[in-house]
């Protein structure tokens, strides 16, 4: 379903000489005597220091800012209906997002099943160039959101569409314009980079808490947060096509004396057709993912439905609404797909009449003759998952022969993994460990990436979550660690083997649409509440998005490259270690920054069931008012994510940062 830039091709002559450059430029900066005398210090001194000094953070260099938050956060709701900010600006933005998502949701209502199935087959027919090119979209359209009310759904299903309508065309247009911006603007596109780079590492808690202070709980809070969250990829995608159109054609264009907005609009973007539509598909994907988070403030729909299951723990429940949200996105996703692959004349005006009177016929049938789904025609699939499910940890929950079972494997997992690495860290001096973090980030970037992750992770002490936030990086770097070892390992299966890659495609595809929470439902029920049922959701939920980029990156080893490996005698295993992988570095770099940024996102969550730490400081904020504690949390986690972001991305420019082709 999620859709990556393809990478150039790499292992030519041009790019192998700019990556042995790279790898050169990089054993000098670990052989010079700064680096040489550094690291070996560092080895040594660390493990001794933690022994004889303890490793909290002072006391005085604490800033306790939660009493200031909850008086802030009480003088926003008195003052709410009084203020002249809330009165002539934040209520009527409020009103607005109420009354949008509130009138999509009576007209798809009103239009009926018949009406929304009609609408949404004719729109992608349409959007697949109409004829036989647009019959495979329409038929997979018509089935998706046909299995929404077989499913027993459909009104749940018209809640979450009416919010992600609203909210895509929001993202979409904010996008747009600041994608644009930043496509014409050098000086915008400086703006908006290290915005669009902190915005990726934030988790999608992390904007729930302030938004809920200011509009509270409700559809203003659920739609602002998801219109936020999904922007950035069409800021992206749309500077990134207008950067990259033909200079010729623009050339071409201005002699023949057209004006800048005339280039534009002609020439600009038409060439970044391409990359327009997979920045609305990414949009599209970023909206879905946040349906459930949303439903915590009160979004409802089919999060809402996911939300309850995981109180619950009630899988049935949850897949099914979880099933429903793929299948919107399958809706979605082809939609946007056919209209964006599309090359061919224009749909003519008897093809435009077609989809018009059919979507025209549906509304007809639906307001006239049914709205809500046939009872008749649902099919209750919850009840035999949970059986499955039931008997599925019955036999593997415990006393299982030899291995034990999945309740031993969580004790012994966190007995003999979490909990040693949690104590290192708490054990570690706080300006030893800001010392590492620096070194490593130096190492893989620049001094500025460096400045910025010991800043970014010195704030959390400042903060006064020292403690949780080692907490909560001791789960990241096991979840990340796990996510890293078998996505490389199926990656570079995937990469080498055609039918893997074939298979694994529909099964990657569902499980990047899954909602976060559907992974904690089962894996609850097999390892219990705890820390290990988090990392293991963890690592399952960025799984998809590792093996997707390490397959990709793999893939584009220019073929002559792999020819004259095999030709000199390199087995299997010396083509992979010494030449697939060195020269998809760039490709791996990025897969494990999207690791690091997918996991922290599901750990977060994690404190829901057990986690603890940040994330359970963040919910508790959330459900209890408690928004001075759950705002320094998400501080907190934002600065944990951006130190982990300038360890596992290197800056551009650095020796370890991707050579460009």
């Amino acid at each position: 379903m999620s859709t990556t830039t393809s990478l150039p091709p790499v292992g030519s002559e041009r790019p192998r000489a700019r990556s042995g450059a790279t790898a050169s430029r990089h054993a000098r900066r670990l052989a010079r005597p700064t680096a040489r005398v550094v690291l070996p210090i560092l080895a040594v001194l660390l493990p001794t220091v933690s022994l004889l000094v303890d490793g909290g953070w002072p006391q005085a260099l604490r800033l306790d800012l939660a009493p200031a938050l909850d008086s802030f956060a009480d003088w926003v709701v008195d003052n709410r209906d009084s203020h002249p900010v809330f009165l002539y600006f934040l209520l009527h933005l409020s009103n607005a997002a109420t009354d949008s998502v509130a009138w999509v949701h009576d007209l798809l209502t009103s239009a009926g099943w018949p009406g929304v199935l009609a609408v949404a087959t004719a729109l992608a027919w349409y959007a697949g160039g109409a004829g036989r090119g647009g019959s495979g979209p329409a038929l997979v359209s018509l089935g998706s959101l046909a299995g929404c009310g077989f499913l027993g759904l459909w009104e749940q299903a018209t809640e979450t569409l009416a919010l992600m309508l609203v909210s895509v065309a929001a993202a979409s247009v904010l996008g747009l314009l600041l994608g644009l911006a930043g496509g014409l603007s050098d000086t915008a596109q400086r703006v908006l980079r290290p915005m669009l780079d902190t915005m990726q590492v934030l988790p999608s808690f992390a904007y729930l808490l302030p938004l809920v202070l200011i509009f509270g709980i409700g559809t203003p809070s659920a739609l602002i947060t998801t219109v936020i969250y999904a922007a950035p990829p069409m800021v992206r995608m749309t500077a990134l096509g207008l950067r990259g159109a033909d200079p010729s054609v623009l050339e071409a264009s201005r002699s023949l004396g057209s004006s800048p907005w005339q280039r534009l609009w002609t020439a600009r973007l038409p060439m970044a057709r391409p990359q327009l539509f997979l920045g609305l598909n990414q949009t599209i994907m970023m909206a879905l993912s946040m349906v459930v988070i949303a439903s915590v403030v009160g979004a409802g729909g089919l999060g809402e439905s996911v939300y309850q299951a995981l109180k619950t723990r009630d899988f049935g429940q949850g897949c099914t609404a979880g099933l429903a949200i793929v299948l919107i996105a399958v809706w979605l996703d082809r939609t946007t797909a056919a209209a964006g692959a599309r090359t061919g004349p224009r749909v003519g005006r008897r093809d435009t009449c077609i989809a018009l009177a059919m979507a025209a016929v549906g509304v007809l049938a639906g307001t006239r003759l049914a709205s809500g789904w046939p009872e008749g025609l649902t099919v209750d699939i919850s009840a035999p998952l949970n059986t499955a499910v039931d008997r599925l940890v019955g036999s593997v929950y415990q006393d299982v022969p030899v291995l034990g079972g999945t309740s031993a494997w969580a004790g012994n997992f966190t007995s003999w993994v979490l909990n040693p690495l949690d104590s290192g860290l708490q054990a570690l001096p706080w300006w030893a460990l800001l010392a590492l973090v620096g070194t490593v980030a130096w190492l893989v970037g620049t001094w500025r990436g460096a400045l910025t992750a010991v800043l970014a992770l010195a704030c959390t002490g400042v903060l006064g979550v020292w403690g949780k936030s080692l907490y909560t990086l001791s789960q990241v770097l096991v979840a990340v660690a796990l996510t890293l070892l078998l996505g490389f390992a199926i990656g570079t299966l995937a990469a080498r083997i055609r039918t893997v890659e074939r298979m694994l495609r529909p099964v990657l595809d569902g499980m990047q649409t899954l909602p976060q929470f559907i992974y904690l439902i089962p894996v609850v029920q097999l390892f219990n509440a705890g820390r290990a049922a988090a990392i293991t959701a963890a690592a399952v939920y960025a799984l998809p998005a590792v093996v997707r980029i390490t397959t990709q990156g793999l893939k584009q080893v220019s073929p002559a490259t792999m020819e004259v490996s095999r030709s000199l005698g390199a087995t299997t295993w010396q083509q992979i270690r010494d030449v697939q992988w060195p020269l998809a570095r760039p490709a791996l770099l990025v897969a494990a920054n999207q690791g690091v940024v997918l996991v922290l996102a599901v750990v977060v969550i994690g404190g829901l069931v057990g986690g603890g730490a940040l994330g359970f400081d963040v919910v508790k904020g959330l459900t209890a008012g408690e928004l001075g504690t759950g705002l320094i949390a998400g501080a907190g986690i934002v600065c944990l994510g951006l130190a982990l972001d300038k360890l596992t991305q290197p800056s551009a420019g650095s020796p370890s940062a991707p050579a460009r082709h």
